[in-house]
């Protein structure tokens, strides 16, 4: 039995599924080349530059900006 504190919290059950930590890291925004934040809870990876959040689905982040939900604020 594997100890939940042994578990990467990139690789757990999120709404979008398991993500590569690998991935997570050369990963940039598509419209600013800029940083994304990792949403574990709603499965996207946020560009706060852009004022987007691209959806993870199956483990597959879809970085594409007509795919994006706006940011609001």
């Amino acid at each position: 039995m594997t100890n939940p504190t042994d578990i990467d919290p990139a690789t757990q059950a999120s709404p979008g599924g398991p993500v590569d930590p690998r991935l997570l890291e050369i990963l940039v925004c598509p419209v600013t080349k800029g940083p994304l934040r990792y949403d574990r809870e709603r499965g996207e990876l946020v560009s706060e530059q852009a004022g987007l959040a691209y959806p993870i689905r199956d483990g597959i982040p879809i970085m594409l900006p007509d795919e994006a939900r706006r940011l609001e604020g």
